[in-house]
């Protein structure tokens, strides 16, 4: 929230910097997230009337105006302002000055006549479009004729307009929601410089007509705890005043008219949001509230026609809604200038319902989001009197007699305990009894001590404190956390260790590192037509209730859907080669919301483009089917699995391509797949080919593996064999290496496939397939006799089982 020093200069005599102010509350309080004044480095920018308009003679849109600025002679300007006129009272930006952005303004000749400045738009002075008011978003600001008397010629612009206030951005947490109103901090700032605050003060006068006479209200207590309306009859819709205008867009508000105005007004100084309808516009001369009916239509002031549902609060007039309450207003009974009668509505509605409704239509407005964290309950009618009030002095209306109250209750205020000891003991201090008592009187909390015992009466204002530690808190941040003595924590310590789980993750996310992909982190929550994508396990995706936006309603049945996302990020901005991986969880549900989803770590991984450069000494590789298969056979050969590993073709995994896919398993465990994303799911990816492997994890963790030991390298030489079988074409070459391992015996250290071949000499339905075989004899020189029965035996097992045959 920004806050206004000035502003809070009428509740505080603060005489210190803005600075040192922000550094107290960042201290005590709550972060200052930054501190400013509006007018930057802005100099020379004065107040001007307009004597004369005259149009430029070489120009249709520019007109030559005469401008008394304070000085001996008067000022000429060339504007092409299309609102300028003779008598006005108008901001000067005079020669030498600068403004907004930092840009200067320098004399010089506009279509051949002299200009030595320039009239100012508030936008030019730093105003977001936002908040500088509507009706000069196309033309330089002018004051209007109220507050032009009590302005100067020549008198600096910047205070005038409020930009040498002081502004304090504070970052509020949830249960400081006190502090979203002025008064609020108000109570804050008190307590941190041990001074009392004046709160504002209003008189309000009322006709004899009495309001029950004219509208009646209803509201159900779940609904809304307390709701009331006032009547202020023959308002004049205007322009505010220059200071109200000022405190507003001092807080990025934008001004709209005196009545919406005050109701914004009471937003920020009392933090109680609150809502004017035209009373003759109005179906029916009561207002209640209500359950919205399913599809209900209700057109807001932003202009756009939305649809309630049965969970959200409207504020109704016979049988037509007209608002969605506490969130924002209807367009059918706005406030314009036409209105003559209003209705003024101070209420403190359902949370639950409120922020339901704000997520739901996406109007987060600055009444949902202090109704959502709560209101001071004691203030609401308060500031009802106080709007009308204003009204009443700002639009001169008259006040009918009386609130309407539909809905009350009275502030019971809870009374909580805390000793002197509970509080030294939590701190570690020797705070005493008055010590703690000053913290009290400061805070302005009433409270009685019986033997060092203190119950403390909590006001409404509030809210936050409902139990002992909530007052040791306040004790603490009021007594000075740098006061707290710093004491280490004590206790057995033990040594910190990474469990066979995070040491296996850890170790997988290295090698895939070192075999060239980069980690990549995507969204758990994705879009219904991709979290039921390369699933893995049997099961649902979960379905978020109240999901942050379209494409993120449902959990991830896989990482390759986040992956691929960014494969499509990268080439959509012409980098095609991309090598990730990703370790993370995904989520799978029975169907039973009763029961918390299934959560499994999975790893995955994606190729696409080429895997090196082209260089001067060699071709730029491209990623295939092999290259992605490699990466994966040393990431599960890292594992050391006591069961075999092999990859079985899959012809009908969904998403990916049917004759370049294959399962993995170990042993009869199917622990992923890796294979070629399908072309058609890689055109509406908008990528190119691509390859890709998903792991599940948790299998892997939990399935057997050898462990680690150490083999010392051999002094006896290796032999090397080579054998070329022929083997019929559907025999998967994995098979074959598995019967070479398990009939190789102790001594056959590696097996290679060195070439495969089909073609001339080589029956149609055969293949030729070359293994490198390395055998190695720890204790002694292996003799070629005993090589030689070795690969007989290996030879004999493979006719066996694949009627192989030797060439």
């Amino acid at each position: 929230m920004k806050v206004s020093v000035n502003w809070l200069r009428d509740y505080l005599p603060i005489a210190l910097p803005a600075s040192e102010l922000a550094e107290k509350i960042s201290r005590t309080a709550v972060e200052v997230e930054g501190q400013y004044q509006p007018k930057g480095n802005m100099k020379k920018v004065v107040i001007a009337k307009v004597l004369s308009v005259v149009p430029h003679p070489d120009s249709d849109h520019l007109v030559i105006t005469q401008l008394d600025a304070g000085e001996d002679e008067p000022i000429q300007v060339v504007t092409g302002a299309p609102n300028v006129a003779e008598g006005q009272t108008v901001v000067l930006a005079k020669h030498g000055s600068v403004i907004g952005d930092n840009k200067k303004i320098r004399k010089g000749k506009l279509r051949g006549e002299l200009s030595n400045g320039m009239l100012a738009a508030l936008q030019e002075l730093g105003f977001e479009d936002k908040v500088a008011p509507k009706d000069f978003e196309d033309g330089i600001w002018v004051f209007n004729d109220i507050d032009a008397a009590d302005l100067q010629p020549g008198e600096d612009a910047l205070t005038v307009l409020g930009l040498d206030d002081d502004v304090l951005e504070t970052g509020i947490t949830p249960n400081r929601a006190d502090l979203f109103s002025m008064n609020g901090t108000a109570w804050e700032v008190a307590a941190i410089l041990s001074e009392e605050p004046t709160l504002p003060a209003f008189e309000l006068n009322e006709t004899d007509e009495q309001t029950s006479d004219v509208i009646e209200a209803t509201a159900p207590a779940e609904l809304a705890s307390k709701y009331a309306v006032r009547v202020v009859k023959n308002v004049t819709v205007k322009d505010s005043p220059l200071w109200l205008q000022r405190r507003l867009w001092t807080m990025g508000i934008r001004p709209i008219s005196n009545i919406v105005d005050i109701t914004n007004y009471m937003l920020l100084m009392y933090g109680q949001p609150m809502h004017a309808f035209d009373l003759n516009a109005l179906p029916e001369a009561e207002v209640h509230v209500r359950r919205a009916h399913d599809k209900e239509a209700i057109k807001t002031l932003d202009g756009v026609a939305r649809e309630a549902s049965a969970d959200d609060i409207v504020i109704a007039s016979g049988d037509e809604a007209l608002m969605f309450a506490g969130v924002m207003g209807g367009e059918s009974t706005e406030v314009t200038h036409a209105t003559t009668d209003i209705v003024l509505e101070g209420a403190i509605f359902e949370p639950k319902s409120i922020r339901h409704t704000a997520r739901d239509q996406s109007l987060h407005s600055e009444a949902s989001m202090r109704f959502e964290r709560g209101v001071n309950v004691e203030d609401t009618f308060t500031a009802l009197d106080h709007a009308a009030a204003l009204v009443a002095e700002l639009a001169d209306g008259q006040v009918t007699a009386g609130r309407v109250v539909a809905q009350d209750y009275t502030y019971e205020a809870p009374v909580v305990d805390v000793s002197v000891d509970r509080v030294n003991h939590v701190l570690g201090t020797t705070i005493t009894a008055a010590e703690i008592a000053a913290v009290f009187d400061r805070l302005f909390f009433d409270y009685e001590e019986n033997d060092n015992v203190f119950s403390v009466t909590i006001p409404a204002r509030r809210w936050d404190i409902t139990i002992a530690a909530d007052l040791i808190e306040e004790i603490a941040r009021l007594y000075g956390f740098d006061n707290l003595p710093a004491t280490l924590p004590t206790g057995e310590t033990t040594p910190g260790k990474l469990t066979p789980k995070q040491q296996l993750v850890r170790a997988s996310c290295h090698a895939l590192e070192g075999l060239g992909l980069n980690q990549a982190i995507s969204y758990v929550l994705t879009t219904p037509e991709k979290a039921d994508r390369f699933k893995l396990h049997e099961g649902e995706p979960i379905q978020l209730d109240y999901p942050m936006s379209q494409d993120r309603q449902q959990t991830r049945s896989s990482l390759l859907t986040g992956l691929l996302d960014d494969v499509a990020y990268n080439v959509a901005r012409k980098q095609t080669d991309v090598a990730l991986y990703e370790q993370g969880r995904v989520f799978v549900s029975d169907g039973d919301l009763t029961k918390r989803p299934q959560e499994i770590e999975h790893l995955a991984g994606v190729l696409s483009g080429n895997i090196t450069e082209r260089t001067w000494v060699q071709k730029a590789q491209a990623a295939d089917f092999y290259v992605l298969k490699g990466i994966v056979e040393q990431l599960l050969k890292n594992y050391d699995f006591v069961e075999p590993v092999h990859f079985v073709a899959n012809t009908v995994r969904e998403d990916m391509h049917p004759g370049r896919t294959a399962d993995i398993y170990v042993g009869n465990t199917l622990i992923g797949f890796v294979g070629q994303i399908h072309p058609m799911t890689a055109k509406e990816y908008r990528i190119n080919e691509t390859f890709a492997f998903e792991l599940n994890l948790d299998e892997i963790i939990a399935l057997p593996k050898h462990q680690g030991r150490y083999e010392a390298i051999s002094r006896y030489p290796a032999v090397s064999r080579d054998l070329a079988i022929l083997v019929a074409r559907d025999v998967p070459a994995s098979r074959i290496e598995e019967a070479i391992q398990q009939a190789g015996g102790k001594h056959l250290h590696d097996i290679v496939i060195f070439d495969v071949y089909t073609g001339g000499n080589v029956p149609s339905d055969m293949k030729s397939v070359a293994f490198g075989l390395t055998f190695i004899n720890a204790e002694q020189t292996m003799l070629d006799e005993e090589t030689n029965q070795t690969v007989d035996h290996i030879a004999g097992a493979l006719a066996e089982q694949f009627g192989a045959e030797i060439r």
